[in-house]
This record gives structure tokens, sequence and C-alpha cells, in this order.
């Protein structure tokens, strides 16, 4: 990744949070970077583009760290706890990118959003993937329905960008025990839970 592109990125996460998508022109991310319109169009086709790839940024981290985790891990509730380690730390990593994002998302072109759902869909499978091979080896409560039960996980997790702070009380690496403990209480069989104790 070139040095103008990541600067592009973060200048324009400044002005988008500061101003809104709407607020902000090309040219004022130009004059923010010290770049030309021809630097960011190298780089960006449009400003939609840009908004995409701040999304994209994040959602990639989670989707190849679940899928390391998949290969990592023969077992499915070291697969979950390593995949919710991730999904808990990218709020951290990119905290400034996920603000921006929900805020502004709703502006996003059609073919845009449907990448972003491809992305999430994806996780999404992987995550219900690893609650059934959880509940076939006996290590998750095979009464949970498994839709729900990946919802409220990401639910749960997904909402930390609203109060998650990095100069707070709590590490990162805390929060995501505190949300791995919880979970694993509701989902494990007494079994698995006493093992991974």
């Amino acid at each position: 990744m070139s040095e103008l592109r990541d600067k592009i990125i973060k200048n324009s996460l400044e002005l988008f949070s500061s101003n809104g998508y709407h607020g902000v022109s090309v040219n004022d991310i130009v004059q923010q970077c010290e770049t030309s319109k021809g630097g960011f169009y190298h780089h960006f086709k449009s400003k939609d583009e840009l908004l995409y790839v701040i999304h994209d940024t994040f959602i990639l981290y989670v989707l190849n760290e679940a899928n390391q985790a998949k290969k990592r891990y023969d077992r499915p509730m070291f697969q979950l706890e390593e995949m919710l380690r991730a999904l808990v730390r990218v709020y951290d990593l990119y905290n400034e990118h996920i603000i921006v994002f929900n805020q502004e998302y709703k502006y996003l072109k059609q073919e845009y959003n449907e990448l972003i759902k491809q992305k999430r869909d994806r996780y999404e499978e992987i995550l219900k993937e690893v609650i059934e091979e959880g509940q076939q080896c006996g290590e998750i409560r095979q009464e949970l329905p498994t839709t729900i039960t990946s919802m409220s996980i990401l639910g749960m997790v997904n909402w930390t960008y609203q109060w998650y702070k990095k100069d707070g009380p709590k590490t990162i690496d805390q929060i995501a025990s505190t949300y791995i403990d919880i979970i694993f209480r509701g989902l494990l069989t007494t079994e698995a839970l006493e093992e991974y104790q």
C-alpha cells in the first residue's frame, strides 16, 4: 500500500469525522493531504470508493483472522475464541474507520453496498459453520438455533464501537476476554466449559 494512499485514508477519516461524508469534497481531501486531484484519482475512483475502502480495511481483517482461526485450530471452541478476539480487537485497530463507516454508510452506492454485504455474509457463514461444528462434536449446546446464536454474538460485539475508548479502564484484550466469558457460559456444554476453564 502506498504512502499517499495511506495518507488519503487517514486524512479523509479525520475530515469525515469532523464534517460528515457530504460535508467533505475531494478538493478538501486533496488540500488536507497536500497532493493533487490526480494523486487522489490514481488511488480511488471516487469518494464513494474511498468510503468503501474504509469499510473493506476492517472487514478484510476479521475475515482473514476467521480463516486463520479455522486453519490454526481443529476444535470449534478454540476457533470461536480466536474469531471473537479478532472481532473485538478490530475496534481498537480500526476504531476511527468503524465509527466513520457506521455514520456514513447510508451514502454508499448500491454496487459498494453489495460488495460489503457479500463479505459480511461470508463472515457470518464462517461463524455459523464453527457453531454448527461445535454442536456436532458436543462442545456447543445443540438446542441453540445457529442463526439466532450467531446474530446474538455479532449484535453484542458490533455495539462495541459505541462505547469503546482506547484510553478507557480496560484494554481491548480484557474486553475480549469478558465477551468470551459471557458468550461461552451461554454456548458451551458443561463438559466443554470445564475443559476450557
